[in-house]
């Protein structure tokens, strides 16, 4: 096969931005004409979480416990907003995975694009579909009966911190994509994405499970924007005497930053390095 050979930058550091935001914005609105031709993916991205809403606080609500008394349905939407917001790494993987199944991405290689652009054109238009689901998410919560306390600004702060961390697991489903050579063994990994939201203080606080699983699930970085956005929206589940729950809006901001660091150089030296 003949050997994809990716172009070269301008030199002059102006150049080089605009070249990769220009080809960002444009790959940006790719990805948005996928969304008006096939509405369904939002639909679909809304379907399982709210899905848990309904299971979880109408089913089995009635006997859920929350550590330190409250309404289980306030202590249940910010897991379900932070659940949301990890089980957007399937659905980025997915994209990318069937880009390059397709051989989109190897054409985007072959011509005169920068390859940074390609993977913050594809963060872009994540972020974008994340923020509407959330939003809409937020209003499913509102008709259960979830609703917050502590004023307009506190709420918006949560929502910032809620898509902080999508933007910094967005990142490793850009990763997962590359790495993963087709679209079923991508699926496959939504399997392990369940745990990742299950061992957390997303469904139950830590306090009510055993010691050993406690400390996982309190070290679990799902945990810490869970814990930080029930605080700012005024819903119960906020306390405990471990250093992590003691330090979760710290470390609200610590994790996400963390994963970003790691997996933003890996997945544009991977689109970098792929196999010619």
């Amino acid at each position: 096969m003949t050997a994809i050979i990716a172009p070269e930058l301008p030199r002059n550091p102006l150049a080089k931005l605009g070249w990769v935001l220009a080809d960002s914005w444009t790959l940006t609105l790719r990805g948005l004409s996928h969304w008006a031709r096939n509405p369904t993916q939002i639909l679909a991205g809304l379907a399982f979480p709210i899905l848990m809403v309904l299971l979880f606080g109408g089913i089995f609500g009635s006997g859920m416990q929350v550590e330190g008394g409250g309404d289980y349905m306030d202590f249940l939407m910010p897991g379900m907003f932070v659940m949301s917001m990890a089980f957007g790494i399937g659905e980025t993987m997915a994209g990318v995975t069937a880009d390059a199944s397709k051989g989109v991405t190897d054409r985007f290689r072959s011509m005169p694009m920068s390859a940074a652009s390609v993977v913050i054109g594809q963060s872009i238009v994540n972020m974008l579909y994340s923020t509407v689901v959330l939003m809409i998410l937020m209003g499913c919560g509102v008709i259960a009966g979830w609703s917050w306390s502590d004023g307009f600004m506190q709420a918006l702060g949560a929502f910032a911190l809620l898509l902080l961390l999508r933007f910094a697991l967005l990142w490793v489903g850009i990763y997962l994509g590359l790495i993963i050579k087709t679209p079923e063994a991508a699926s496959a990994v939504y399997t392990l994405l369940f745990p990742l939201g299950i061992v957390a203080n997303t469904f139950a606080s830590p306090e009510m499970m055993p010691g050993w699983l406690a400390t996982i699930a309190e070290w679990n970085p799902l945990s810490s924007t869970a814990h930080a956005t029930r605080e700012l929206f005024g819903n119960p589940g906020v306390g405990g005497t471990s250093w992590i729950a003691e330090h979760a809006m710290l470390m609200s901001f610590v994790w996400p930053l963390a994963i970003f660091a790691v997996f933003f150089p890996l997945a544009v030296r991977k689109y970098r390095s792929l196999s010619r």
